[in-house]
């Protein structure tokens, strides 16, 4: 998963394209590393066009403020046509439940 800075995430959120996936973590958070494990997996499972970035909230505090973003680790999944703001995601129990989540925003 490629790591994003802030201005190529805020712009990559609002530019119509592929549908995107959006993992939102800090270096220190072990409940952050879990789920990227979960993702890693995940992403075999998932469509290919589905582009999957990460981006440590300690770096980007425009996006989190802009999203209200409560915690990590978060998931912010935006649609192809990114008309509405993308859904964000906390619940971080399962590889199952992680897909089931973005498969049907991205749907």
């Amino acid at each position: 998963m490629k790591e994003m800075n802030e201005a190529d995430l805020l712009e990559i959120l609002t530019r119509p394209g592929e549908p995107l996936v959006v993992f939102l973590h800090t270096p220190l958070c072990g409940t952050c590393k879990a789920t990227e494990r979960m993702l890693e997996v995940a992403a075999h499972l998932l469509p290919a066009e589905l582009q999957m970035v990460a981006g440590n909230v300690n770096m980007l505090p425009n996006l989190v403020q802009q999203y209200r973003i409560t915690s990590v680790p978060a998931l912010l999944v935006a649609s192809a046509d990114r008309i509405e703001n993308p859904h964000i995601y906390y619940s971080m129990v399962s590889v199952e439940r992680i897909l089931e989540y973005i498969r049907s925003v991205i749907s």
